[in-house]
């Protein structure tokens, strides 16, 4: 199709290019002016228990409570898990980032420290959501603990090492804008070819060119 096909079957189908301009605007709009949007966050870090040799827990970190930790993430980010969290009251995005301190060269988590994360519309329902992961993530370890009956002067305890905070989402504006142009440009072009390519092959029907005779069949 040349060029000049495609002009034509756009000046044809205006009314396609019309609407596909007029979605354009109105998604342009709401990327101009989203929704706002608050990530909640906070970082837990399992501790060991407090012991004549080493009465500071933070120095006492070792590498078995990361996997507890990762154990207990396991179990929340399982269907069972999240619909515990659901019934908690935790609704929308959450993410729990387990905190690397190794390198590139030895990604392994040293350190049981966890990173929790919660998107929703409003700052307190996103700082609410996290401390609901927290809650729900303490009582994982203390379910995990009593199973195994450990004593309570030798359980490991969920601290908060770093109280929630909420920060809004800042999303790059030129880049969505760039993107809705050239999906409402692809979405009226392609829509304006197949509708008229659809319509010229309605016309080479026999019944379709009775329509632009006039002309009636005669039964016999």
């Amino acid at each position: 199709m040349s060029p000049g096909n495609v002009a034509d079957a756009l000046l044809r189908r205006w009314y396609v290019v019309v609407v596909a301009f007029l979605l354009t605007v109105a998604g342009a709009y709401y990327v101009v002016r989203p929704t706002p949007q608050y990530v909640g966050s906070a970082v837990v870090v399992l501790t060991p228990p407090v012991t004549q040799n080493q009465p500071n827990q933070l120095t006492n970190l070792q590498p078995p409570l990361a996997v507890v930790s990762y154990a207990v993430v396991q179990q929340l980010q399982s269907p069972t898990g999240a619909k515990e969290l659901r019934a908690a009251g935790v609704h929308g995005a959450y993410h729990l980032v387990p905190r690397n301190s190794g390198t590139s060269a030895t990604p392994r988590y040293l350190i049981p420290s966890l990173q929790v994360q919660s998107q929703a519309s409003g700052p307190e329902a996103a700082v609410t959501a996290v401390r609901r992961v927290i809650d729900v993530y303490t009582r994982h370890v203390e379910q995990m603990q009593t199973a195994q009956q450990v004593p309570a002067a030798g359980r490991i305890t969920a601290s908060v090492l770093t109280s929630p905070s909420v920060a809004e989402v800042q999303g790059a504006k030129s880049r969505g804008l760039a993107g809705t142009a050239l999906l409402g440009l692809a979405g009226g072009v392609v829509g304006a070819l197949w509708l008229d390519r659809y319509a010229m092959s309605r016309r080479q029907t026999p019944a379709g060119r009775r329509r632009q005779t006039g002309a009636v069949p005669v039964a016999n």
